[in-house]
């Protein structure tokens, strides 16, 4: 008999063991899972960290800052870029230098880097904090510059103005050159003509343009007829989706022989015609 009531003692013990191990474990999870999810660290990151661009565009960074303490804090955003390149911050569609965070938020923020025009092609390496005064968030991001887009548009002679007489066609010579370090795909080329003038271009069309080469282009300008004689100007122009060139030219018309002829005999014509009904009238 004392053997059996030792036995239930024990089993009475267990069961209470295990009843409190498992309202122990299943209580105290959430409390659990809710600590960490609020002791989250705090951090700098982005989707892309390497990203490679002509030296004259922009490279674009989307980051993000989380805040991962319970307090508010301040960041100071600072990016160590190369000499006379030039870094800017946007976050909440403004301009900034400093973000005040509440504690367990993040915030969005756009990295713009531009480097300078004289940049040579390579991978750099540009280090982004996020300074508060008791922590220091980092993040390595990387421009890799291929090289740079470059167009130029003139004449074999550098001269940028001509003559031409009104009702007539003139051949225009043009030279586009690639000046940059990268090719140049699908230049189109236009003009801004005064009202009622024709342009139309021999190739119309550029295919392709490798660095340092050049081609040479007829443009063929229309003038119509009665225009007044003086100085117009037309804007000739070259460009693809990475580069662009313009070049003004100054055209200055004449009237032709005949019409000056023709304008002589009408002033002739009208003065004969007042001699004649003077003479005519004029002793009445």
């Amino acid at each position: 008999m004392y053997a059996v009531n030792c036995f239930v003692k024990q089993s009475r013990t267990g069961m209470n063991f295990l009843s409190f191990l498992f309202l122990s474990i299943f209580t105290g999870l959430p409390t659990l899972l809710v600590a960490q999810a609020s002791t989250k660290e705090s951090s700098l990151t982005a989707r892309l960290v390497n990203i490679e661009a002509a030296v004259h565009e922009t490279f674009r960074y989307n980051a993000t800052i989380r805040n991962g303490t319970s307090q508010a804090n301040v960041y100071e955003l600072t990016a160590g870029v190369p000499e006379g390149w030039s870094v800017v911050f946007r976050a909440r569609g403004s301009q900034v230098t400093s973000l005040n965070m509440d504690g367990n938020k993040s915030e969005e923020v756009t990295i713009e880097i531009i480097p300078s025009y004289s940049t040579a092609p390579a991978k750099y390496k540009i280090p982004v904090t996020a300074t508060t005064g008791s922590d220091t968030l980092k993040l390595d991001l990387e421009a890799v510059v291929k090289g740079s887009y470059g167009l130029e548009l003139t004449t074999p002679t550098g001269r940028l103005s001509d003559n031409i007489t009104e009702g007539r066609q003139k051949e225009i010579h043009l030279v586009v050159s690639n000046t940059g370090t990268l090719p140049l795909n699908d230049i189109s080329l236009s003009a801004q003509t005064p009202p009622k003038w024709d342009a139309t271009f021999e190739p119309a069309k550029i295919d392709n343009l490798l660095p340092g080469k050049t081609i040479d282009i007829i443009a063929k300008l229309s003038v119509p007829d009665k225009t007044l004689a003086g100085d117009y100007v037309t804007t000739f122009n070259a460009r693809n989706t990475n580069s662009n060139a313009q070049s003004v030219f100054r055209m200055t018309v004449k009237t032709s022989v005949l019409s000056g002829w023709i304008g002589i005999l009408v002033i002739l014509s009208a003065i004969a015609l007042v001699a004649y009904l003077i003479r005519k009238y004029g002793r009445r």
